[in-house]
């Protein structure tokens, strides 16, 4: 025994902090819409130590090759946690993890969520999944399981943060990316639904140095600032998938246009030796990136560097295939149209004096130079 001071009433783990009993009715809350972000190959339910997904399927594939990432959202749930929103995140956290294995050809096959948080509202967790959810049927990605963790001294009690892994299957020979491209490949912009989860630290800064509050009327949007601020991540996966099986259409390499902007993630699946000329002037940035960009006085290469301008995939398919594509994407209801081409970079035909990437994120790619000026609006 010690004789230092002991304290005065029995320590529990509710007087710490941690509700287990607000976490199991976060989770009875939950159960209708994890139900419904399903697939066939899902064992057993909810509430076990591990989500299991019955793989053998994957007997039947010539040679299949697992793909995996993981990702969170940023600081776009403080957007949530100022509105007291919470059911679009998810579709944010979903976007920004199954959309990068689809980038390689992969189908999504099922995810995994983590929320840590620092109190756990039942009502409040209950809305974040049930957004996961949504977006992972919307994807045809099972949810098959998840974390809610209760962290009291380290998150607020509104504060909480969500992260998420998803795991998928490609045949080797069927893998997309730089092997694929080649000089005379057209670069195909899909547009984004806005901002949806990058840069948001630097939108927050610019909106607080304004002094712009979230439910501010902006003529420009047609809605209040926080309702422009948490439109969801469109999600792609699904609808890709599909244009991979549409006759007459071969998707050579996607790119997810997320942290780092348009021609640093286009540039990374594009093969050494070649060269993507984009061109501004076939497309109008939605009004939030132009209001960002002149509110904070947002140096122009810095904004594109950091938001996705208003592409959020790109696609690079042969020249015969455009209209077959952009026929089907449409079809989708995903507005899409012919940005830029492939060339050889012995021949390329570079612009001088604007800037060119190439080398993003440690790849040893392609590059790309964007030119022009964007298409004026109206």
């Amino acid at each position: 025994m010690t004789d230092e001071p002991t304290s005065p009433e029995p320590i529990t783990y509710a007087s710490a902090g941690v509700d287990v009993e607000a976490g199991d009715r976060a989770v009875e809350l939950m159960k209708a819409s994890i139900a419904r972000a399903t697939r066939p190959e899902v064992v057993g339910g909810l509430g076990g130590f591990a989500g299991m997904f019955d793989a053998s399927a994957l007997k039947d594939m010539a040679h299949p090759v697992l793909a995996t990432s993981t990702d969170g959202v940023g600081t776009k749930v403080a957007i949530a946690q100022a509105l007291d929103r919470h059911d679009t995140i998810g579709f944010d956290l979903v976007g920004m993890v199954v959309d990068d294995i689809v980038v390689c050809g992969a189908e999504p096959l099922f995810m995994t969520d983590y929320i840590a948080t620092g109190s756990v509202v039942p009502e409040r967790i209950a809305a974040i999944v049930a957004g996961i959810a949504q977006a992972c049927s919307q994807a045809r990605v099972a949810l098959v399981g998840g974390e809610t963790a209760e962290h009291p001294g380290l998150l607020g009690p509104e504060e909480y943060d969500v992260a998420g892994a998803a795991t998928g299957v490609v045949e080797r020979s069927a893998v997309l990316g730089p092997q694929r491209v080649r000089p005379g490949h057209v670069i195909l912009a899909l547009a984004s639904s806005g901002l949806h989860s990058n840069g948001y630290s630097l939108v927050r800064r610019v909106i607080a140095s304004a002094g712009w509050e979230l439910d501010r009327h902006v003529d420009e949007f047609g809605r209040t600032l926080g309702e422009e601020l948490l439109t969801p991540t469109r999600v792609y996966s699904a609808d890709l998938l599909d244009l991979m099986r549409v006759d007459g259409v071969e998707i050579r390499a996607l790119s997810h246009v997320t942290g780092g902007g348009l021609a640093a993630n286009l540039a990374r699946v594009l093969p050494p030796g070649t060269f993507a000329s984009i061109d501004r002037s076939t497309w109008t940035p939605p009004a939030v990136f132009t209001t960002v960009g002149e509110l904070g006085r947002v140096p122009a290469l810095d904004l594109e560097r950091t938001l996705n301008m208003g592409v959020g995939f790109a696609a690079v398919v042969a020249a015969d295939q455009v209209d077959v594509a952009l026929n089907a994407l449409r079809a989708k209801g995903i507005d899409a149209w012919v940005m830029g081409e492939v060339f050889d970079a012995a021949a390329a035909p570079v612009v001088d004096g604007i800037e060119v990437v190439s080398g993003a994120k440690g790849v040893d790619g392609g590059s790309v130079q964007v030119i022009n000026d964007f298409a004026p609006r109206g």
